[in-house]
């Protein structure tokens, strides 16, 4: 892809995102891991230092955002909400929709090794966007686009479900790559009807990807789902 054609997608994509953006190099920086610019001897020229940034300005939005919505939360249930908004399935699962990856500029060796499907590579890739977004527009108006990019994730947070749902984040990650939905499968169940264990199988393809075991048939799914996401990742 040469270089204006993928400035074409990235403005795609901040038009999509409604970001009224001024410095579009800030969000090219944003999407060039260091891989592809050690690559083309332009060490300076990746998004580690907006990453740092745009994780500070994320954690300083988010904690602004609980403390004035969930007034009723002591600072403990503050700080897991905090951690499952910021923590990288939060942010990877909001790549994934957004197909990152396909966005981001990457080493050959990188981009080979399967960096734009990365979880951690994409969390990092949000992070540095947000680090653009800030240093674009500034606080305020950098605010509400990050409470909105993060809202598909907020709908989980009465709950706290967020971290361990790893159906969501399978179903998510296997639409984004494959176009397919994950399968899922009770294969068996044992013990006394007061104590059961229920057992499922998720399967891509046909084929079992994942297995698990719990006391619920819905724990059961996790479980798989889980074996089955690890896998992949």
């Amino acid at each position: 892809m040469n270089k204006d054609t993928w400035s074409e997608k990235i403005q795609s994509l901040l038009n999509y995102l409604e970001w009224n953006y001024q410095d579009l190099n800030l969000y090219q920086e944003a999407l060039t891991h260091s891989s592809y610019a050690h690559e083309k001897a332009e060490d300076n020229k990746h998004n580690e230092r907006l990453e740092f940034l745009g994780d500070a300005v994320l954690e300083l939005i988010v904690s602004d955002y609980l403390y004035n919505h969930f007034s009723h939360f002591p600072e403990g249930k503050l700080t897991k909400l905090r951690s499952d908004l910021v923590c990288e399935e939060s942010l990877s699962r909001i790549a994934y929709q957004l197909k990152i990856g396909d966005y981001l500029r990457l080493g050959k060796g990188e981009a080979t090794g399967g960096g734009g499907t990365r979880p951690s590579l994409l969390a990092d890739a949000i992070e540095a966007l947000i680090g653009a977004l800030y240093l674009d527009v500034g606080f305020n108006r950098c605010y509400d686009k990050v409470i909105k990019l993060i809202s598909p994730v907020m709908v989980s947070l009465e709950n706290g479900s967020l971290r361990n749902d790893y159906k969501t984040l399978l179903q998510e990650y296997v639409q984004s790559q494959y176009g397919i939905t994950p399968e899922y499968f009770m294969v068996g169940e044992s013990g006394p009807d007061h104590q059961k264990i229920f057992m499922a199988n998720v399967l891509l393809h046909g084929k079992v990807l994942g297995k698990g075991s719990g006391k619920s048939k819905k724990e059961a799914q996790q479980e798989a789902a889980r074996e089955a996401w690890e896998k992949l990742n």
